[in-house]
C-alpha cells in the first residue's frame, strides 16, 4: 500500500468519525448498556463471570475465562484504597516491577522527566503496551534513558474510568509490538448521567506535601430507553514540591555518621565537612581561586586555593579551618574553607506536579443493531522542581578545563546521587575549573596590555585565576508541560446470521514543552570570565541581564503522534459440542512520530552548550499495517481453544508474524485450567535506532585502572594504588561516560512467552488463582559493553572494532600522565538473551453478614524467580533479588516479591472501612551488570561490601487506611491516612532515583504518614 493511499485513508477515516458518531473498539471491553459506578461503594463486588470484551481477545467472554491471566481493576477498588489518579493505582500493581518510572523521579533529572509509566514483570517501559479503550496512545516525546519509548500514564482521565484490565501475558498476536510483558487497557465509561463531583484536600503528617484535587462530571441521555448519552468531564490536581529537608533523617541529610552498621558509620559528605575533610568541595556557593600559570594553566607550584573575596568570606555558610594535618594531605586546599549541606539545602524530593483536563462523550444507537460514539479528551500535565545554580559542582564528576585562549572541552554532566553509586548529593552538577585571564582586553589570556580583570586577584602577576564554586545568585529551575489531545470514533454493531463488525478511528498528538532556567551557558560563560561583566567577587551584585546572559531560559518543545484506523468482524461459523465455533478477522493502520530534538545539541560546536542539560533527542516516524486474526473453538463445554495471529509491517523495513495458541479446560466447576503459548517481538523504538548518542556516567574506581597508570597520578610523597586512593589525585574522582548511539540497522526482539495457571474456587464467594509465566527474548537491544574498550585504552593497546573514546582534559598536577576517558562510546546492538519467569498469586472472598453488610478480601501477589541476561559468550547476568539491572531497571532493582491484601468492611448502604497492605521484599545492594558478585556480610569480596550498611535491604511493607460515609443517597464523605504506621523507607545508598531510598519501591517510607479528606456527590 503506498503511503498516498495510506494518508488518504486515515484522513477520510479520521474526518469521518464525527459523522460515525463512533464506538468504542470491542477490544476495549465496551459495552453498550454498562453504566456508571456510583459514588458510594457497593455492598457487592463486580460480577467477573458476566460476558463483555475482556483485554486480550476479540470475543465477549468473563475475565476468568480466556487463556491468559487477567487483573481488572475497577473504578471502586481505587476508590476504596485512597488512591487519587489511575496511574497510581496501576504503580500499586504486583507484576508492575523493577523500572517502572515514577513522577517523583523527575526531580532527580530523569531523561523522559514530568511522566509516569508502567513495566509489568521487570521488563522495562517499552515491553508493556498500554491502550486507552483498546486504542494505542501516543508516545511520550521524551525517551526513559534516552533509548525507550512508552505511553505517559498522566495523559489518562481518572475522573472517567470505568476499570483498567491488565493482561499479565504476551499479546502481540492481537495488538502487536510492545506487547512483550503484557497489555494494560484503560477502560473509560460508556455511558454517564446526572452531575457529579468531588473535593479533595491532603498533607503529610509533618506538614508538607499538600495536594488538591476537585472533578465536575455532568452527562444526560439513556442509551437503553432513549438511544443516547452525552457526557462531560473536567478535573484539577496539585500537589506541592516536597525538598529533602522537609523528611525525617536520614533522607534529609548529606551527613550520614549517624548511620552505622558492624561497627562502621557512614561519611559526612556535607561539602568540606568538618568532621572528615575529604578534599576541597566545589559544590558551596562561594568562589575561591587558585593562581595558574597564564601560557599553561598549570597551577603555580605551591600555591592553595583561597577565597576570591575575603571580606565576605562564607557569607552564610559555615566556615571551616583546616588542621595542619588536613592541609599537609590536601596541599591545594585552603587554609579555610565554607561547608554546605548540599541535600538539605537543594535536595528534591517530589516536583510540583499539577493537572487538568477535560473529557467528552458522545454515544448514539444507530437503529436497533448498532451503536457509535465520538470522544474527546485534553490533558495538560506540569511538573516543576528547583536545583542549584552552577559554576563547577562535585569533584567526584568529570572535569572540563577551559580558558579564554582555548575555549573548552567536550562538556560532560552526570546523573544522580547516592553515596556509594555513580553520583553524590551535589549531584547534577560539573566540576568546572575555569581560567579568569589578567586583562579584560580580548585576546589571549597572556596579553600584557588592556585593564586588569577586576575579578582576577593575580592580575597584577600576569596569572591566570583558578576559579570553581557555584554561583549564588542563579537557581536552576526545570519544568515540563505535557497536553495530550486525543479524538477517536466507531461504529459497532451486527446485521445478518451473528455477524458482529467493529470500525475505530483514532487520533492523538502529546505537545511537550521544557522550560530551563539557570543553566549556564558554556559560551556566556567564557565570555563573562574575559570581559569582566560577571561580578565574581559580589555575585549578589549582578543586575537581572548580566544573570540572564550567563544562564538564559530557554524553552525546547517536542512532540509525537498516533494515528490509527482499527476494524474486524466476527461471525458465528458452526456449532460445537460446546457452542459455537467463532472467527475474527481484522486490520489496522497505523502512523506513530515522535519529533524531540536535543535541548542542548553540539551543532555549532562544544562551547554552544549549557551545563547539566542532557544532550540526547530523537526524531522519527513510521507506518505499520497489521492484518490479525482469532478463532476460538469450544470444543466441549468443559473445553475452549483459542488461536490468533497478527502479521506486522513496518515502513522501516521490519516485519514481524506472532502467533497464539491458548486452552481453558474447566474439569468441574469449581476449577479452570489455562494456558498459553505466544511469539512475539519488539521493534527498536525511536530512542535505539534514531536517537541522538545518550551519554550515562558511573563512577571510576581506581581498583579497576592498571598500576602504570595510577602510579602517574600520585601525591608527591606517596604512591597511588587501588587500595591507597587517598595518595591519588583527586583528579582521579571522575566519572566516565558511556554513550550509547542509534543504530537504525537493529532487528527486533523476538519474544517467546509461555504462560499457565489454574483457578481454584472452594466455595461461593471465594476464590484461588495461581499462574506461571516465562518469558524469552532473543536478540535483545542493549548498550555494547564497554569493558574491553577501557581496557584496551588504559593499557596502552589498540581500541576494538566500532568503539570510540574521547579523553578528558589532562589533569593540571601531572599534565603528562594519560587522561582519564571522558566517554566511551558504541551503538545499540542486538546482542543478548533476557529470561524471566515466576509465579503470580491472588486470592479474593467476600462474605455477607446480612442487611448489607460484607467483608471483601483482595490478594495480588507475583513472585520473580528469574530475570537473566545471557550474553553471547555465555555470560550470565542474574538480576533477581538484586539492585539490577541498571540498563533495564534504572538501578531501583528486581525484588522478588510484592504484593498487595485489600480488606474492605461494608456498612451496607452506610459506608466502608478498607485497609490496604503493600508489601515489597528486600534486595541485595550489588548488580551483576556493574562489577559482578553478590554484596555479602561480612565482606569476603573487596569492594562489594556496603561497610556503614547492611549488604540487604530490609523489606517494607506500609498500610493504607479508608473510610467512607454515605450522607443520603447523594452525598459520600471519606478520609485517608497513608502510610498508617509510618513505616520508615528502608535504607538505599545505591539506588540513583532518590536519595537513600529507593522510590519505585519506598516512596511512601520517605514521605511519612499524610492525610487526605474529601466528598463526593452526585444528583
Amino acid at each position: 500500500m503506498s503511503k498516498n493511499i495510506k494518508q488518504h485513508l486515515l484522513a477520510s477515516a479520521i474526518a469521518s468519525a464525527s459523522a460515525w458518531l463512533a464506538i468504542a473498539t470491542p477490544a476495549a471491553g465496551q459495552n453498550a448498556s454498562s453504566t456508571p459506578a456510583p459514588p458510594a461503594p457497593s455492598a457487592q463486588p463486580e460480577d467477573t463471570t458476566k460476558e463483555i470484551v475482556v483485554t486480550g481477545t476479540l470475543f465477549r467472554s468473563s475475565a476468568d475465562n480466556i487463556a491468559s491471566p487477567v487483573t481488572v481493576l475497577t473504578s471502586d477498588d481505587i476508590a476504596k484504597r485512597g488512591i487519587t489518579t489511575i496511574q497510581g493505582a496501576i504503580q500499586t500493581l504486583a507484576s508492575n516491577n523493577g523500572p517502572a518510572l515514577t513522577n517523583s523521579f523527575s526531580a532527580n533529572g530523569a531523561f523522559a522527566g514530568g511522566a509516569s509509566a508502567v513495566s509489568l514483570r521487570g521488563l522495562t517501559t517499552n515491553s508493556t503496551l498500554v491502550l486507552f479503550d483498546g486504542l494505542r496512545a501516543a508516545y511520550y516525546p521524551l525517551a526513559d534513558d534516552g533509548a525507550r519509548n512508552f505511553v505517559d500514564l498522566n495523559t489518562i482521565p481518572d475522573e472517567i474510568v470505568d476499570r483498567v484490565d491488565v493482561l499479565k501475558d504476551g499479546a502481540s498476536s492481537t495488538y502487536g509490538a510492545d506487547a512483550v510483558a503484557g497489555v494494560v487497557n484503560i477502560i473509560t465509561k460508556k455511558q454517564i448521567q446526572g452531575v457529579s463531583g468531588m473535593v479533595e484536600g491532603g498533607v503529610a503528617q509533618r506538614g508538607y506535601g499538600g495536594n488538591q484535587r476537585v472533578s465536575l462530571t455532568a452527562g444526560f441521555g439513556d442509551l437503553a430507553s432513549q438511544g443516547f448519552n452525552v457526557y462531560v468531564s473536567g478535573h484539577y490536581i496539585n500537589s506541592d514540591m516536597i525538598h529533602s529537608r522537609d523528611l525525617r533523617a536520614p533522607f534529609n541529610s548529606a551527613d550520614l555518621t549517624g548511620i552505622c552498621y558492624n561497627g562502621n558509620c557512614g561519611p559526612d559528605l556535607t561539602a568540606n565537612s568538618p568532621k572528615n575533610f575529604s578534599g576541597l568541595a566545589t559544590t558551596v556557593p562561594i568562589f575561591m581561586v587558585q593562581p595558574a600559570n597564564s601560557t599553561t594553566n598549570v597551577a603555580i607550584t605551591g600555591s592553595r586555593f583561597q577565597f576570591l573575596n575575603p571580606t565576605t568570606g562564607c557569607g552564610s555558610y559555615r566556615p571551616y579551618t583546616l588542621t595542619a594535618t588536613e592541609l599537609a594531605n590536601f596541599p591545594t586546599s585552603a587554609p579555610t574553607v565554607c561547608t554546605q549541606d548540599q541535600v538539605r539545602d537543594g535536595g528534591v524530593v517530589e516536583p510540583h506536579n499539577q493537572r487538568w483536563g477535560v473529557s467528552a462523550r458522545a454515544s448514539v444507537n444507530v437503529g436497533s443493531n448498532a451503536h457509535a460514539y465520538l470522544e474527546f479528551n485534553f490533558e495538560q500535565s506540569s511538573t516543576a522542581y528547583d536545583g542549584f545554580g552552577v559554576a563547577g559542582p562535585a569533584p567526584t564528576n568529570s572535569r572540563i578545563r577551559a580558558n579564554a585562549q582555548a575555549g573548552i572541552d567536550y562538556p560532560r554532566f552526570s546523573t544522580a546521587g547516592t553515596p556509594g553509586g555513580p553520583n553524590a548529593p551535589g549531584s547534577f552538577r560539573l566540576s568546572l575549573p575555569v581560567y579568569i585571564c589578567p586583562r579584560l582586553t580580548p585576546g589571549t589570556c597572556n596579553a600584557t596590555n588592556g585593564t586588569l580583570n577586576p575579578n582576577n586577584p593575580f592580575a597584577s602577576l600576569n596569572q591566570n585565576a583558578l576559579l570553581f564554586g557555584t554561583l549564588p545568585d542563579v537557581r536552576q529551575h526545570t519544568t515540563t508541560r505535557s497536553r495530550a489531545y486525543r479524538l477517536a470514533g466507531g461504529i459497532n454493531g451486527s446485521f445478518g446470521d451473528n455477524w458482529d463488525y467493529s470500525v475505530n478511528t483514532l487520533g492523538m498528538v502529546n505537545d511537550l514543552r521544557r522550560s530551563f532556567d539557570g543553566y549556564v551557558y558554556i559560551q556566556h560563560l567564557l565570555d563573562v570570565l574575559k570581559d569582566g561583566s560577571y561580578n565574581f567577587l559580589n555575585p549578589m551584585s549582578n543586575s537581572k541581564a548580566v544573570r540572564d546572559y550567563l544562564a538564559p531560559h530557554i524553552d525546547v518543545p517536542a512532540r509525537s503522534e498516533m494515528y490509527e484506523i482499527d476494524a474486524n468482524i466476527t461471525h458465528d461459523l458452526f456449532e460445537l459440542p460446546g457452542g459455537p465455533l467463532q472467527i475474527a478477522v481484522g486490520g489496522s493502520v497505523r502512523k506513530e512520530s515522535v519529533n524531540a530534538p536535543s535541548a542542548n545539541p553540539d551543532a555549532n560546536g562544544p562551547t554552544q552548550r549549557y551545563f547539566e542539560i542532557n544532550a540526547f533527542g530523537s526524531v522519527g516516524s513510521r507506518w505499520v499495517e497489521s492484518p490479525y486474526f482469532e478463532i476460538k473453538a469450544p470444543i466441549l463445554t468443559s473445553l475452549n481453544l483459542d488461536l490468533s495471529g497478527r502479521y506486522d509491517n513496518y515502513s522501516s523495513g521490519q516485519h514481524s508474524f506472532s502467533p497464539k495458541a491458548g486452552v481453558v479446560f474447566t474439569p468441574v466447576r469449581q476449577i479452570t485450567i489455562r494456558g498459553a503459548v505466544s511469539k512475539g517481538f519488539r521493534i527498536p523504538s525511536f530512542g535505539e535506532s534514531s536517537a541522538l548518542p545518550t551519554t550515562g556516567f558511573v563512577s571510576v574506581s581506581p581498583s579497576i585502572l592498571p598500576a602504570a597508570f595510577l602510579a602517574q597520578y600520585s601525591n608527591p610523597g606517596t604512591t597511588c594504588t587501588a587500595t591507597t586512593t587517598a595518595n591519588c589525585s583527586a583528579y582521579l574522582q571522575n566519572s566516565t561516560g558511556e554513550q550509547s548511539i542509534a543504530n537504525p540497522d537493529l532487528k527486533p526482539e523476538k519474544s517467546r512467552n509461555i504462560s499457565a495457571g489454574v483457578d481454584i474456587k472452594p466455595l461461593r464467594g471465594l476464590k484461588f488463582s495461581v499462574d506461571y509465566y516465562n518469558i524469552k527474548k532473543t536478540n535483545a537491544i542493549t548498550a555494547a559493553p564497554f569493558a574491553a574498550a577501557l581496557n584496551a585504552y588504559y593499557n596502552g593497546q589498540p581500541i576494538p572494532a566500532g568503539y570510540t573514546i574521547t579523553p578528558q582534559a589532562p589533569d593540571p598536577n601531572h599534565p603528562n600522565a594519560l587522561p582519564l576517558v571522558g566517554v566511551v562510546g558504541a551503538p545499540f546492538i542486538n546482542a543478548n538473551t533476557i529470561e524471566a519467569d515466576g509465579v503470580d498469586f491472588a486470592a479474593s472472598m467476600t462474605f455477607h453478614f446480612g442487611n448489607g453488610w460484607s467483608i471483601e478480601s483482595v490478594a495480588d501477589v507475583e513472585y520473580i524467580h528469574k530475570l537473566n541476561t545471557v550474553f553471547p559468550d555465555g555470560e550470565v547476568q542474574r538480576y533477581a533479588g538484586t539492585l539490577g539491572n541498571y540498563n533495564l531497571t534504572a538501578g531501583t532493582g528486581t525484588p522478588r516479591w510484592k504484593g498487595s491484601w485489600q480488606n474492605t468492611l461494608n456498612f451496607g448502604q452506610k459506608g466502608s472501612i478498607t485497609a490496604t497492605a503493600y508489601y515489597t521484599a528486600g534486595y541485595n545492594l550489588s548488580a551483576d551488570d556493574q562489577g559482578g558478585g553478590r554484596c555479602t556480610d561480612p565482606d569476603t569480596n573487596p569492594g562489594l561490601d556496603r561497610g556503614y550498611q547492611a549488604c540487604n535491604t530490609r523489606r517494607f511493607i506500609d498500610v493504607d487506611l479508608t473510610g467512607q460515609i454515605n450522607v443520603g443517597k447523594t452525598f459520600t464523605l471519606y478520609a485517608n491516612i497513608m502510610n498508617l504506621f509510618d513505616a520508615k523507607a528502608p535504607l538505599d545508598t545505591i539506588t540513583y532515583g532518590g536519595y537513600l531510598y529507593n522510590p519505585v519501591v519506598a516512596e511512601a517510607g520517605a514521605i511519612g504518614r499524610a492525610f487526605r479528606v474529601g466528598g463526593r456527590f452526585k444528583f
